[in-house]
């Protein structure tokens, strides 16, 4: 129950500070974890950062503010953490889909974004392997795309980006020459979300000449040092799209596996790599493919 009571507090916190100029270091210590730690916890297990959680619920909180036609403009701006009524403005009009202003009109559809409470309800009692390696250092390139924003749409972007960087992903494939296999990369976790990667390890040949076969085009990648580390591993279920189980499956390593494992989640990138044999007419290859997870986790103090 302290990994419960831990996030609920921390929740409460939060609720009860609102207004004010949040410190994420005592949010974490009511959690009784670390900042980095409780954040990316928090953020697997709700699917948006706890900054896109403490901006949602500000601009909720006022637009019925706003309703109740008492409260200045400005004054809300600064309760919500905004230095300025434009910058205030341009949020709160992409929240609510209409200005401040129009908030007060009669008849304003306003959107709402509820407190989170945490339930507590009967998990767990199914097989779940993994494993626990220390991978090496690596070098990857890749092209990234910053993830964030809205908590209420998540997954557009990550579709959008796979669709529209068909080029980029080809080059680096016959690159490579790797066909079945890609990795991604989540790095560089903020409030406002992270930097996802698609990438590849290239062959020494391929990096040597990099930038002189691709030209202005090698502009597009990233080559990211990955540095050693321990993760734990685990795989999703063999078919025809795992990725549509990869959330799924990282919400319950960290909800079912991480508190009762004596590990920690700590401060390095999140690899997965997507297995995608192919066969064209192959029902039992096409059906066999899968996800791997890798968290980097370290020893609990």
């Amino acid at each position: 129950m302290d990994w419960i009571t831990g996030i609920q507090r921390a929740i409460d916190y939060v609720e009860a500070h609102l207004d004010e100029e949040l410190d994420y270091d005592a949010i974490a210590r009511e959690s009784f974890s670390s900042s980095f730690h409780f954040q990316r916890v928090f953020s697997i297990l709700c699917g948006y950062t706890l900054g896109e959680y403490i901006r949602c619920r500000r601009l909720s909180s006022a637009g019925v503010k706003l309703a109740n036609g008492n409260a200045k403009v400005i004054d809300v701006a600064l309760e919500c953490g905004y230095d300025s009524p434009d910058s205030f403005a341009k949020a709160f009009r992409a929240f609510h889909g209409i200005t401040p202003s129009q908030a007060r009109g009669s008849g304003a559809k306003l959107r709402s974004f509820s407190r989170l409470n945490i339930k507590v309800i009967l998990e767990g009692g199914k097989d779940m392997q993994y494993r626990l390696e220390e991978k090496p250092a690596m070098l990857l390139t890749g092209f990234k795309c910053r993830f964030t924003g809205d908590p209420l749409n998540k997954g557009e972007q990550d579709h959008n980006f796979a669709c529209e960087t068909r080029v980029e992903q080809y080059v680096l494939e016959g690159r490579s020459r790797i066909h079945d296999m890609v990795y991604t990369v989540m790095t560089d976790f903020g409030d406002d979300g992270y930097d996802f990667y698609y990438a590849y390890p290239l062959p020494k040949w391929a990096l040597e000449d990099f930038e002189k076969d691709l030209g202005d085009f090698a502009k597009r990648y990233t080559h990211l040092q990955i540095p050693a580390g321990l993760y734990v591993v685990c795989e999703t279920e063999r078919c025809m799209f795992p990725l549509e189980l990869v959330d799924e499956l990282r919400r319950r390593i960290v909800a079912e596996w991480l508190p009762t494992s004596g590990y920690v989640l700590r401060d390095a990138p999140e690899i997965g790599v997507i297995h995608w044999p192919f066969e064209d007419g192959n029902e039992e290859v096409n059906n066999s493919h899968y996800c791997e997870i890798w968290l980097p986790v370290s020893k609990a103090q």
